[in-house]
């Protein structure tokens, strides 16, 4: 009995707090592959953190504080075994859009914004994932999102290009970027300069021929592969001692300068109602948009190991991220795609290894900070630029265009917008893009008149097949749903069709794509039965589900349909064959 009650107390707390499900049969095995990920990730994390604050705006110490109880929080509310959260770019880059609106960089107005950002972003998050409300994300096109991040990578690249050349620049688009940059040309660092242009070509190397160099020294290629992810330590390491050996701060190279040692204190940010309305939107996009991005990711690593990822589970544990980040001096957080794969890859099994991580953080934030100092913002730069090299992917527009001209030109006005207004302006297009394509798309279903096989009971499209049809009976099929954005196109067509054809007796609707009629589409169907009644001609239903046939008993409808209803498709064409006269 005992047994029985602890099961089923962790089934309903492993509903509400996933880890509740793994923790119980957590092994030391597990914690040996847990831990050997977390070391990985830690090493890798910490360059990046340091990148993506300065990405956002923020002092570098705020990278790591947001890379400690995010990922704590995760690991106790996320449904995803493998997935890391931390700062990621494309969230770092709206952040800096959204915060600089509000407050000037360097003061503490502005971190107080960062805090509140990730705060009600959280808060949105959670609240979808309470009401289970997952399925929103849905209705973001996958392409018009590829093309908003393509964008965004290529507006961080040159926003870091200030760092790599030493220059001061400012901008949230890619027009005020280029003529920014082009107005401090003259005033190049070239130490700057060289050291930044040497650790991206280092940073490029280590992804591909570094691999094969390591593999000569008797290593495994995913030995090798998985060292090759401490690649951007090691220009840390290097440039370090060189700025502090050279004296390049003497020379111009800007600095880290001195981080602060500890850990975040955890306090509720002040903030006032004005403030709230400014950063309320912006904390919507950067919680679309990074809600999507993990999913995806999570998707995918938990599709390799046979693990379900909840959607909603999903929302609570990302909107707990972010307000642990709020909570703790840090900004939006998000999953990211290369730590995740790398979490992966090192063997972690459970979210412990992100525990570890966090851990592994907040030693480096209390003990590491001190040997920063002398780290050039230019090595972070190239970080920053090498990282969101592999979110460009222009390869999208050729593949929409071969495939769908329409999720083309939604994915090219994205990019477009995003580059000429920035990020802000950007998302909210590529949002309005998805619901514009959306309802396009629903509004001009697929419908085909169809015939009869020869020989089958198969009705096909007659445009597409050699079938047998007959001039007084109109065997129409609708591929979709019937709803108001959708039913006077059906409609039209049936009409149509029916002018073009003045012999028609029978109009049949096959209904076997069709899971659901609105009020709107049976209004329109009621309309259609009166129409073709009054003019002789009888209207029928073939292959309607079980649940569709239901809300149609329930209207009334069926009492007033001039014709029939048949099981299948064949069966009304064979019984109306037999009787061409009509109604």
């Amino acid at each position: 009995m005992k047994d029985v009650f602890s099961g089923g107390l962790v089934q309903v707390l492993g509903r509400f707090v996933p880890a509740a499900q793994w923790l119980p049969g957590y092994s030391l095995a597990t914690l040996h592959r847990d831990l050997l990920a977390a070391v990985i990730v830690t090493i890798m994390l910490i360059p990046q953190s340091l990148a993506y604050a300065l990405l956002a705006g923020l002092p570098a110490e705020v990278g790591l504080y947001a890379s400690i109880t995010p990922l704590v929080a995760y690991a106790l509310f996320g449904s995803s075994r493998t997935l890391s959260v931390g700062p990621v770019a494309v969230a770092s880059l709206m952040s800096a859009a959204a915060l600089g609106q509000v407050a000037a960089q360097n003061t503490a107005d502005y971190l107080l914004a960062a805090m509140l950002l990730a705060l009600l972003s959280g808060l949105f998050l959670f609240l979808l994932g309470v009401l289970r409300l997952g399925f929103l994300a849905n209705f973001l096109s996958h392409p018009v999102i590829s093309g908003f991040i393509t964008a965004s990578g290529i507006l961080i690249a040159f926003s870091q290009l200030k760092h790599l050349m030493g220059v001061s620049a400012h901008g949230d688009n890619l027009p005020e970027l280029i003529q920014s940059m082009f107005a401090g040309l003259a005033h190049i660092n070239v130490y700057s300069l060289m050291l930044g242009t040497s650790v991206v070509i280092f940073l490029i190397w280590s992804r591909g021929g570094a691999v094969r160099f390591l593999q000569r020294f008797s290593l495994s290629q995913n030995t090798a592969a998985l060292l090759v992810k401490a690649a951007p330590v090691v220009g840390v390491i290097v440039t370090i001692l060189l700025a502090g050996g050279l004296g390049l701060e003497a020379k111009g190279v800007k600095l880290v300068g001195e981080i602060p040692s500890g850990l975040p204190s955890f306090a509720w940010p002040s903030f006032s109602l004005e403030l709230i309305q400014q950063l309320w939107l912006p904390a919507v996009m950067i919680s679309i948009i990074g809600y999507v991005e993990s999913i995806s990711v999570g998707k995918t690593l938990g599709a390799k190991r046979r693990q379900k990822i909840d959607m909603n589970q999903e929302l609570i544990g990302l909107g707990a991220a972010n307000m642990a980040s709020g909570f703790s001096g840090g900004f939006p957080v998000t999953g990211g795609f290369s730590r995740s794969v790398v979490n992966f890859d090192a063997g972690a099994e459970t979210q412990m290894a992100s525990v570890f991580t966090a851990v592994g953080i907040a030693l480096a934030a209390m003990f590491l900070t001190p040997f920063l100092y002398y780290l050039p913002k230019a090595t972070l730069a190239a970080t920053i630029i090498v990282a969101v090299l592999s979110l460009v992917d222009f390869s999208i527009l050729r593949k929409t265009w071969r495939y769908s001209p329409s999720d083309f030109f939604a994915v090219l006005i994205t990019i477009v917008v995003t580059l000429l207004f920035g990020v802000e302006m950007g998302v909210s297009c590529g949002v309005l893009a998805s619901i514009v394509l959306f309802l396009y798309r629903t509004s001009k279903p697929h419908i085909a008149e169809v015939g009869l096989v020869e020989g089958t009971e198969h009705f096909r499209n007659i445009q597409r097949h050699q079938v047998r049809t007959l001039p007084q009976i109109l065997s129409i099929r609708v591929d979709e749903s019937l709803m108001f954005s959708n039913a006077a196109f059906l409609e039209e067509r049936v009409y149509g069709d029916i002018a073009a054809t003045p012999e028609v007796k029978h109009v049949i609707l096959m209904c076997s794509a069709i899971n659901e009629i609105d009020w709107s589409a049976l209004e329109t169907l009621e309309s259609i039965n009166e129409q073709l009644r009054a003019s002789g001609v009888c209207f029928h239903l073939s292959e309607v589900k079980g649940p569709v046939m239901d809300s149609l008993s329930k209207s009334g409808f069926l009492e007033k349909l001039s014709g029939k209803i048949f099981f299948t498709q064949y069966q009304a064409f064979t019984a109306l064959r037999e009787n061409l006269d009509g109604c």
